[in-house]
């Protein structure tokens, strides 16, 4: 058997990253892995087991090619209208679907996270 455990983005500013998805989605550090090329946090919900792992290249300069975005993070939010004034005030919405009842923002580096209700 298999089960989840978490989910990467490589990401190019890790303050900057930390920042938005404290702000945009509640996640905070649960382990930090800091290495002198690299460092590995992982986020997470204070609900799941799941982790958001954000990994930072030190040396690195040059943003990301994330391609055509084909994939995403998706996350339940517990109250959807108040998260989507929250991101919309936060200016990061950068899809929405209302006949599906669901929206995307984007983070920092180009990712795409979908919000859906609590159906």
């Amino acid at each position: 058997m298999y089960r989840f455990d978490h989910f990467n983005f490589n990401v190019l500013d890790l303050e900057k990253s930390l920042a938005f998805y404290k702000e945009a989605l509640g996640l905070e550090p649960v382990r930090v892995n800091d290495k002198p090329d690299f460092t590995i946090i992982y986020l997470g919900d204070h609900k799941t087991d799941f982790k958001l792992e954000l990994t930072y290249l030190k040396d690195r300069t040059e943003p990301y090619d994330l391609g055509e975005i084909e994939y995403h993070l998706a996350l339940i939010a517990d109250d959807f209208d108040a998260a989507h004034r929250h991101h919309e005030e936060m200016g990061c919405i950068c899809f929405e679907n209302p006949s599906m009842g669901i929206y995307f923002i984007e983070d920092p580096d180009g990712y795409w996270i979908e919000i859906l209700p609590d159906r």
